[in-house]
């Protein structure tokens, strides 16, 4: 579909209208985005999933006007005539291929800048309390209920006692209710508060939004890695100091080491592609709770490449491209990226008839041995 098209999604809005009006600059209130829509997962599998050791989940409730949380996995759960308790569970695309779709239709933003789809389901008067999130977010009705207040305030501080991010003050300049199908969309910092009114369900999709630190810190670490393979003969060099003289203050760093360490950090540099490598790795990497489950009979295709069939990626996969480089699940799978390639990373599947090159044959079939992608016989 193209980024022109007119969305009930974004209100009548084209993505490129959306992203070029509204991203990151003001919220917007989206009635019915998805008319008639049905969640995902029901209650009880969502409540099913907190059980679980590789799901992310977290439980917040207030007890005495205190906020309160407990992260998972949970044996059991608050019984749901209790009210104003809340259950958040993360990642529910890992873990479910509705889900997984759900999120699809929000690839008008780039694939490097989604995160996942998180769920909260709570019971009456429940809610996480007055917050800002450091994203974008998109805030999807699922069942029941739940009453938004949102403000532009700039005085984000945060309550110092609370277990989670909590506003110390929260003044709402607008308010909405939202029922199954509308949607909220809120830029980064944006104060909000949503509480239920009876039980209810909420989607949140959410954005990543690393920190400069974090990409210094992951581009150091990848740098490091790259001179320990390959590093330049400048590098190599071992410091030397014939011209040191006895000291009588040996706890004394000498000026010659810090002056031959200065030199080595001004040799240092981080090319384009160096940082490119990085954040396709980077970006593509799974999170630590992420199992890729191996299917009970592997096809192989390289041997006798079908001409009929579709490959199409795994719910977990994460792919990025650039400059000729295709990154897939923190590993660079070439550098050489075929019109085909691309296609398969934009759509996350393809025809097998358009799979020609044995080179690009043999990648899926090491991709479908690791269930990052899987093939389905055309009917």
């Amino acid at each position: 579909m193209s980024i022109h098209t007119p969305l009930p999604l974004l209100g009548g809005l084209s993505a490129a209208e959306f992203m070029r009006d509204y991203w990151h600059r003001k919220p917007l209130l989206i009635r019915q985005a998805i008319p008639a829509f049905t969640p995902p997962l029901s209650l009880h599998q969502i409540k099913t999933l907190a059980h679980q050791d590789d799901v992310e989940s977290r439980l917040i409730w207030r007890e005495a006007d205190q906020w309160e949380m407990e992260e998972g996995p949970f044996e059991t759960l608050p019984p749901p005539e209790e009210p104003d308790w809340t259950l958040l569970v993360q990642g529910l695309n890992l873990h479910d291929d509705t889900s997984a779709d759900l999120l699809e239709r929000f690839r008008f933003v780039p694939d490097a800048r989604v995160d996942d789809l998180m769920v909260s389901i709570a019971t009456d008067q429940g809610g996480v309390g007055p917050h800002f999130d450091s994203y974008d977010v998109f805030l999807l009705q699922g069942e029941g209920q739940r009453r938004w207040e949102i403000s532009d305030q700039q005085n984000l501080q945060l309550d110092p006692d609370a277990p989670l991010k909590i506003l110390s003050a929260f003044t709402p300049t607008a308010t909405f209710v939202l029922e199954p199908g509308d949607m909220l969309y809120l830029p980064p910092r944006y104060a909000h508060n949503g509480v239920a009114i009876g039980d209810c369900m909420t989607l949140s999709i959410g954005f990543r939004a690393p920190t400069a630190l974090e990409l210094a810190r992951g581009l150091l670490e990848h740098a490091s890695e790259s001179l320990e393979e390959a590093p330049p003969a400048a590098l190599l060099h071992r410091y030397q100091d014939p011209q040191q003289t006895a000291t009588s203050t040996p706890a004394e760093l000498p000026a010659g080491l810090l002056s031959f360490t200065r030199e080595v950090a001004q040799q240092l540099s981080f090319s384009d592609a160096l940082i490119q490598d990085f954040l396709g790795r980077w970006l593509t990497e799974p999170k630590a709770n992420v199992v890729f489950p191996m299917p009970d009979e592997l096809p192989d295709l390289y041997s006798d490449w079908p001409e009929h069939g579709t490959l199409r990626c795994d719910r977990r996969t994460r792919m990025i491209y650039r400059n000729g480089a295709l990154y897939i699940n923190g590993e660079c799978a070439t550098r050489e990226t075929s019109p085909s390639l691309i296609k398969f990373a934009d759509a996350r599947q393809i025809s097998c008839a358009l799979i020609t090159e044995e080179e690009e044959q043999g990648l899926m079939q090491d991709w479908l041995d690791a269930g990052w992608i899987h093939f389905r016989q055309d009917a």
